[in-house]
Order: C-alpha cells, then structure tokens, then sequence
C-alpha cells in the first residue's frame, strides 16, 4: 500500500513540521512518501503529479490558507483516481467535521486533531480489516451517515520519533523554513484562537530537543521557527534553550511567539547581555490595548509589563521584534482600535502586523459571533467584514492603514521620515497612516506596481497636496534615507539635484584635497577625486543632521549631505560638512 501525506504551503519557502510528524511516527511499518506544492501552483500541475506518483492513500494536511486549493485538488483527483483513498486532516478540519463530510463528497476520511496516533491506526485497518469504527479520532462515512468516532488520549510527544532528520530534507535546510516545536498547547483562552482549546501544555523532553537543534544547525539550517505558541512559559526550559542556542547557533537564525509580560526582567537581561545580535527574534501577539475588549476575549494582558519587555529587548538591541494587532475584537470600534495602534506603534518595534480577526471554526468567538453580531466570510479565511459596532465602512479604512503600514514602516524603507512625521506633523501616528492610506486609495496606487522612488515621489505628493508645514525639512529627511537605501551607488534620485554639476565637481575636488575637514572617518577612506565622482553622491541638507539624530533638535543651517557606497562591503556611509569650496566664495 503506498501512501502519500502533502500540503499546499503559503510559499516555497516553507515546510510542513505536520507532514513530518506523520511520517515519523507511521515508520517504518508504513512508508510515507512527503511531497509539498504551494498554493500557487496550478492545480493540474498538482493532480498530475499525485497521479504519476500512483498512490493508494493520499493525506492532505489543511489550514486555512490553504483549504480552498485543497478541495480542488481533491475534486479533480477523485475523477482521475477513484479507488485511492483521500484523507483530510489539520485544524481546518478538525472542527464542524460533521459538516466537512456531509459537503465535501470526495474525501473518505478525517483525522480529527492530533494525527500522528490515528493516522497510522488509519492505514493498519485499511491494509488488513477495514474495522474504522476501531479508530480514535477519525471521522468517516457509513452509507449515507457520518460517523466521528470518540477523540483520541494525547500523545506524549516523546513517543513522537523526530522528524526533522529525513534524508530528503537534507538539502533544503539552507533554501527553506524549518518549522520546530518543543510544546504543544497553550495554558491561556483567547476566545479568537485555536490553541485555546487545548488544555495543558506538554514538552519534549529538552535532551531530545537540544539534539534535534545541532543536528539541524550543523547541517546547515538558516532559519528555525519555534511553532510553540508561548515559548517562554516554562521559564527554566526556554532560558536553558536560549542558552543552548547562543553557544550553538552557528549564524542560523531562531524565532520564537513569546508572552511578552511575563517575561521575567533577568532573563531580558541575560539576552541582552549574551545573546549575539541578529540570531533571535520574537513575535508578540498584543492584540489589542483596550481592557474591557481583553476580558471578553478572555485574554490576560498587563500592557505595562509588555511595554517594559518590549523597551528592554529593543534598548538591548540584539533582538529583533515582531509586535500583531487583530483589528475587529468585540467592543473594540474604530476610535478604540485608533488607541490601541497608537498605544503599540509608540514602542517602536521593527514590525507592526496589522491583521484583522478571522472567525476560525471551533473558537469561542465563533460560536458566539450573534452576540456582537458578526457578520464575516463564509469561506476561509473567515475574515469579518462587520460587528455590532465596526462596520465595514471602517474596516476598509484599516485596510488602508495596513497597506500603507507595510510599505512604509515594516519594510523600513524611510524610518527617520515616518518618524519625524509621526511626532512632528500628525496628531498620531495612526492618522498619519490613515490620511496617507486614503489618498493613496484616492489615486489609485493600490491598482499599479511600484518601485522604491515610486514610494518616495508618492509620499512627497501627497504632503505637498495637504500643504504639510516644514516640508523642506522633509524632503531632506527623505533624502537622506533614500541613499540609506542603497548598497551601491543609485542611478537616478526621485528628487532634482539642488547643486548643478558644476556646484558638484567644485564640491568634490575639495573634498578629495581636504578630507580632514569633514572629518577623521572620511579622511580615513582615502579618496581621490576619481573615487567620490564614482562612489559617493552629495546634496544640501537645509538643517544639521547631527543635531536631529543625536538630540531630536532642527537647527537650521545648509549642510553637505555625502553618501559614500562603498564598493567592496556594499554598505552606506553618511557624512555632513558645512564646507564650502575655495571656488565658490
């Protein structure tokens, strides 16, 4: 009997730990051929494959990214193999299993929550007596009835054999996501999430886990992903893994879903004293900043202490982090979730994930939407479109927050801009991202591609179109992170030189005469006037740049802006002068 377990993942890039798992623990009475396509794959591509691969059971693990793709495969499969048997498994359709069945016409069976056990029980009674009543956890059809057997006693993840040492994943450690867990559940009940309604949480044995990393290290792994929904939990067991990592990491790079407020201030203090900068990051569901939306939705948050963690870790500047918002929790409308932005944009983390709440099956929020009469998607990803007090008017207009959000600010393409505008010339920084976001959907933008002078020219028009004060200020703040954004040497600039070429060439053949009056760092670099020609592009800055970076202060006076691109280690150098050639006085 051959049997194959695949998934359609977001992107190439990432892997499936479920299909691993499997694998593992079906082994070696049962092999399992793994096999991954992405949702952008074409279908008939996909079916073709499974077709040539000739398999007797095919498991699908589903989420619910990737659901929709999932069941046209199916469709089109059940046509061309009629006799293999499709098994569905994975959170997607582990709850409303009942209804999956009744509608979903070409799948035989569904492994409901955790696989490993039943999956492999599946394929013993499909290969001898066919007794599926016999099996915990699976739901399947009799006739015309659905029957959902009794769920199945957790598994203690030791008796789990590892899946992260196949042969075939050898070579993709370095292209690809690993995706790893040391727990499983999660000990709070936010009424929005699936790792709520597991009780308890149970870990791998740390031993086990600690060989699993250096195997996956040593073999060349960049990039390892705890899937742990609150790593630190366990204080003792996550420090020690943190330990194990900075002694072992090899520049690979580790991610963990942390609780920031229980984050104990010595351990923040042990990272930041020890950890190497770049190889941790943390990602920080805040949600939202309004109390009475926390309690409805049963989640415990002491923003105070999250504030205090996220300071540390930033001040500490080791370790990158990733802070989510859910706009559309109960009770929270427009001008509440304005606050709540706000309250977390004012930490200033690398990236602010703006999602907005999915009604995903099986959640507490789910099953009471009435209650604060949500209207939302009825296929995946449940988005809502509408509560008692959030129409859909404004979540159109978060939207337009979002957008802008991402382009601007998590992809820090002009970090030293927003945040002047942020302080200086809007009333918060969600406003600015608000009014921005709306005249960007005025125009159109949304509809049409963009390159980075695209981003810098549409930001200017739209300033300029409400009359933004200090806006030559501005447009030098832009500059200078426009060259901040470049390796190398940039072609072409999306504003017009102030300084002819003239201007430039007296410019620069003063500055290759006398270095030293810029500074010692220039004059370190030892260029001649054939070198700045080639590698470093000037401006005039109507303020000192100094001034702003170091004491947040203007002070108007014109600078020399110059940016060196070094050529051999591709980064940016910039330095300010008030130098004035002996030509032009």
């Amino acid at each position: 009997m051959k049997t194959v377990v695949t998934t359609l993942n977001a992107k190439y890039i990432h892997t499936c730990l479920a299909l691993r798992c499997l694998k593992a623990y079906a082994e070696p009475e049962f092999p399992i051929e793994m096999v991954e396509y992405t949702i952008k794959d074409p279908i008939m591509n996909i079916v073709s494959d499974l077709f040539e691969r000739k398999p007797d059971v095919i498991g699908f693990s589903c989420y619910i990214w990737n659901i929709e793709e999932t069941l046209k495969v199916i469709e089109m499969l059940r046509k061309v193999m009629p006799e293999t048997k499709i098994v569905l498994g994975g959170p997607e359709v582990s709850y409303d299993t009942k209804e999956w069945l009744e509608t979903t016409a070409d799948a035989d069976f569904i492994v409901v929550g955790e696989g490993e056990e039943t999956f492999k029980q599946l394929l013993e009674e499909l290969s001898t007596t066919s007794k599926f009543h016999m099996v915990f956890g699976l739901a399947y059809r009799k006739g015309e009835e659905v029957i959902i057997n009794a769920p199945r006693p957790k598994l203690k993840l030791d008796d789990i054999p590892t899946p992260y040492r196949f042969d075939e994943d050898l070579a993709g450690l370095t292209k690809r996501v690993t995706y790893f867990e040391t727990s499983r559940g999660c000990p709070y009940s936010c009424q929005f999430c699936l790792s709520s309604i597991e009780v308890g949480v149970r870990y791998v044995d740390i031993d086990r886990v600690k060989s699993d990393l250096l195997f996956l290290i040593e073999n060349g792994t960049k990039l390892i992903k705890f899937v742990d929904r609150t790593f630190n939990i366990k204080r003792d067991y996550a420090l020690e893994i943190f330990q194990f990592l900075i002694d072992n990491h090899q520049e690979c790079v580790f991610q963990f879903e942390i609780t920031a407020d229980i984050m104990r201030p010595e351990v923040l203090e042990f990272l930041n004293e020890h950890a190497p900068k770049g190889i941790f990051r943390f990602e920080i569901g805040v949600q939202s900043t309004n109390d009475a939306t926390n309690e409805l939705v049963q989640r415990r948050q002491n923003f105070q202490k999250l504030t205090r963690t996220v300071t540390m870790v930033k001040e500490g500047g080791k370790i990158d982090q990733h802070l989510d918002l859910i706009a559309g929790l109960p009770e929270e409308d427009y001008h509440s979730f304005r606050n709540t932005f706000n309250d977390v944009f004012a930490l200033r983390a690398e990236e602010l994930q703006l999602g907005f709440l999915k009604m995903l099956r099986g959640t507490g929020l789910r099953l009471r939407a009435e209650d604060h009469q949500y209207v939302y998607m009825n296929h995946a990803p449940y988005e809502i479109l509408s509560n008692n007090i959030l129409p859909f008017s404004d979540i159109v207009r978060i939207k337009r927050v979002e957008d802008v959000l991402e382009k601007y600010w998590n992809d820090h393409r002009m970090d030293m801009t927003i945040n002047y505008l942020v302080e200086k010339e809007f009333a918060s920084p969600f406003d600015f991202f608000q009014e921005f976001g709306d005249y960007w959907e005025s125009k159109d933008w949304s509809r049409i591609g963009h390159q980075l002078e695209d981003l810098f020219t549409r930001l200017y028009e739209f300033l300029e179109a409400r009359d933004t004060q200090n806006l030559q200020i501005i447009r030098g703040l832009m500059m200078v992170d426009y060259f901040k954004n470049h390796k190398h040497k940039p072609r072409k600039t999306w504003w017009g030189f102030s300084l002819s070429k003239e201007q430039q060439s007296s410019y620069l053949r003063e500055l290759a005469d006398q270095p030293q009056r810029v500074n010692e760092d220039f004059a370190s670099l030892q260029l001649n006037e054939k070198d700045l020609h080639k590698h470093t592009m000037i401006e005039v800055l109507p303020f000192s740049l100094d001034s702003f970076t170091e004491d947040d202060a203007i002070v108007d006076q014109h600078e020399l802006l110059i940016a060196y691109f070094n050529p051999k280690s591709q980064q940016t150098s910039l330095f300010t002068t008030s130098l004035v050639p002996s030509t032009m006085k």
